[in-house]
């Protein structure tokens, strides 16, 4: 009896099957995160961007979007450059935007005259954009995207986008003016074709027709801009230059800058049945309506895609 008390008496001694299991909980636990218990709650790794990589998703939960936001940079990193662009390059620059898209106003009005018909020589006209692309030269309406996205994310000044337009429009003009004279002597067989389709766009004059016109050439522009800036491969770039420069003459879209060279070739040919003053208002009334087309409805709705990459490229530059 004493033997048998003395075994009850000593708790060491007994070896019931699931004790030692409940005595330590953390034996039900992954053996792998019992040997690195810091590896249970590391509050680094939840917070880093980098580890959150793998699901597709920022830090905080916001579903990632690499394609949007690479492009984003390119934008930011181009529109930087041109801000910051010196003077006599920013000219040069846009002289050469004017000359190539009055290259394409050349075969607008070749085609028509040969043709008649207005689609053909629509199809015939953005020569001049493939021209603008492979040259590296710009429009103003190229401007509404770039370097305005490049600004609001804290690159450059306002100052210097206010510049960089005037300049440019001021620029494309004077080598689309070069380019009209140089047409209107060279083959004058096409001075009636220009003065009737340049009549066209000095007479819409002010109304919600014509700012209509001038915002859809702003929108078709800018979104062709941006999508050049969604790829770093040529074949889609010509693609997007090809398709939206189409629109503007096929559907008789206000563009400040393509319109004006029209003009100015009716004016100079000495066919046109209107004037510079009419012309003078086309261009403020169409920039106008492309800047709200450009800026408003492409631009920044763009930049709401990518909220976080703004408040980002800002802090980084202040």
């Amino acid at each position: 009896m004493t033997s048998s008390l003395g075994e009850r008496e000593d708790p060491q001694a007994t070896d019931e099957p699931g004790t030692e299991a409940r005595a330590d909980p953390e034996a039900r636990a992954d053996p792998e995160a019992r040997a690195d218990p810091e590896a249970r709650d590391e509050p680094e790794a939840r917070a880093d961007p980098e580890a959150r990589a793998g699901d597709g998703r920022e830090a905080g939960g916001r579903p990632r979007e690499p394609a949007v936001e690479e492009a984003f940079d390119r934008v930011v990193a181009e529109g930087g450059d041109r801000l910051a662009r010196p003077l006599v390059p920013l000219l040069a620059t846009g002289f050469v935007g004017g000359i190539d898209v009055a290259v394409g106003v050349l075969a607008y009005l070749v085609v028509y005259h040969q043709t008649g018909q207005p689609l053909l020589a629509a199809a015939a006209f953005p020569v001049g954009f493939i021209a603008l692309l492979l040259a590296r030269s710009e429009l103003f309406t190229e401007n509404f995207l770039v370097p305005v996205t490049a600004r609001v994310a804290g690159r450059g000044s306002w100052p210097e986008l206010v510049r960089l337009w005037l300049v440019t429009l001021a620029a494309n003009l004077a080598g689309g003016l070069v380019m009209a004279g140089m047409i209107v002597v060279a083959l004058p067989d096409l001075r009636p074709a220009a003065a009737a389709i340049g009549r066209h766009y000095a007479t819409l004059g002010v109304s919600w027709r014509s700012l209509l016109l001038a915002v859809l050439a702003g929108v078709v522009l800018t979104l062709m801009t941006r999508m050049q800036h969604a790829s770093d491969d040529l074949g889609p770039k010509l693609v997007a230059g090809v398709a939206m420069s189409f629109l503007l003459p096929a559907a008789q879209l206000f563009h400040s800058v393509l319109d004006s060279i029209l003009m100015f070739t009716g004016l100079l040919g000495g066919h046109a049945a209107y004037t510079w003053g009419n012309w003078a208002l086309a261009l403020a009334w169409s920039a106008f309506g492309n800047l709200v087309g450009g800026i408003a409805l492409v631009t920044s709705i763009r930049l709401l895609q990518v909220p976080h990459r703004v408040a980002a490229e800002r802090a980084a530059q202040s």
